[in-house]
């Protein structure tokens, strides 16, 4: 052995007590490193725990699709329901549409049923204003239905808007601009000059003041636009029904629906003339009837008591009798609808008047 061998030999056996404390060390480290690499494995670890939450969002997402599903099932159906409201809504508005004008309906259809259809008719937001000829067995009519819908729809005209003052009624309603007039009230003449008998109303004042009526019944409309009329003693009963204009004359025929007794003198001087009636239905409409009469010896035109058969049997409730005879006087537009019995028409100092 030479001098190398014997120093190696020697560096070996002074370094081996290391070595071998060493390979102790690195095994009892790994011994002691095996138990924790399962420790690293646990389910709880960050990866295992990412798969959870996961699952569990999906679960959520799958809740809310449920969710979601039944909310527009439910949408669905209030939608379906409403729609089928409204489908049923439209279809009541539609019946109820029908309904309304069924009363107008059956009312034309009577008024026709008398007096046939009628032969003039004008029709505006002011009025509805129809004319009917017809042909009674003892005498030849006119029939003047009319709709106040507004308070311009009818007016009373004074002749030449002066008292003392007269005009044909023609006269007045193309003054006026007028489609159709009727004459009005009695009247007495003096000085020259033609006066309104009895209880006179203009713009809802008196002419010249009140006068307990006597024989007269006074005959106008109201600021509702409805018929009034009757007897009265004081102002204030007149006042009451607050009349916006009107003229007097005699008599009553209904009242009511119910026929009044016709004084005997009216009944036979004349029995036959030119009338004028003019009366109101339960829906505010009114009706004049105006009928021929060649002359004033009573055996030509309507008694007085037939038309208060016709205005009963047609649903009139309130009628009276305004001027007759030459007076009686019907105009539509520019036209004379009636014959007068004068053979003229006759100038008269108060005129009812209607405005489309």
């Amino acid at each position: 052995m030479n001098a190398n061998q014997a120093v190696n030999r020697l560096f070996l056996m002074a370094t081996a007590p290391f070595l071998g404390m060493m390979i102790w060390m690195l095994t009892v480290q790994t011994s002691q490193l095996m138990p924790a690499i399962p420790q690293l494995l646990k389910l709880d670890s960050p990866a295992f725990t990412l798969g959870e939450e996961t699952a569990a969002m999906e679960q959520q997402l799958e809740q809310a699709a449920e969710d979601s599903s039944s909310i527009k099932t439910t949408i669905q159906k209030y939608f379906d329901t409403y729609t089928k409201s409204a489908e049923d809504v439209s279809v009541m508005l539609e019946r109820a549409t029908a309904q309304t004008g069924r009363p107008a309906l059956i009312f034309d259809n009577r008024i026709a049923a008398a007096f046939g259809q009628p032969v003039k008719h004008a029709a505006s937001a002011n009025i509805d204003l129809k004319l009917y000829s017809f042909q009674d067995q003892n005498y030849r009519g006119y029939a003047l239905k009319a709709e106040l819908k507004t308070d311009k729809a009818m007016k009373m005209a004074l002749g030449g808007d002066k008292l003392g003052k007269s005009e044909t009624t023609l006269a007045a309603a193309n003054r006026l601009g007028a489609i159709a007039g009727v004459n009005a009230g009695g009247f007495a003449d003096a000085n020259g000059k033609r006066y309104p008998t009895g209880n006179t109303i203009q713009n809802g004042k008196y002419v010249y003041g009140f006068f307990p009526s006597g024989d007269l019944v006074f005959v106008g409309m109201n600021g509702d636009r409805q018929l009034i009329g009757g007897k009265f003693d004081r102002q204030d009963q007149l006042d009451k029904l607050n009349p916006q204009f009107g003229a007097s004359f005699t008599p009553i025929l209904l009242q009511e629906g119910k026929k009044q007794t016709i004084p005997v003198k009216w009944m036979t001087s004349p029995y036959r003339a030119a009338r004028t009636v003019v009366g109101n239905f339960r829906n505010n409409q009114i009706l004049f009837i105006v009928t021929n009469g060649s002359d004033d010896r009573g055996s030509s035109g309507a008694s007085l008591a037939e038309l208060q058969d016709k205005l009963q049997t047609l649903g009139v409730q309130d009628a009276y009798n305004l001027d007759g005879g030459g007076s009686s006087t019907l105009v539509w537009g520019n036209e004379v609808v009636n014959q007068p019995s004068d053979g003229r028409m006759r100038a008269m100092p108060t005129h009812f008047v209607f405005f489309k």
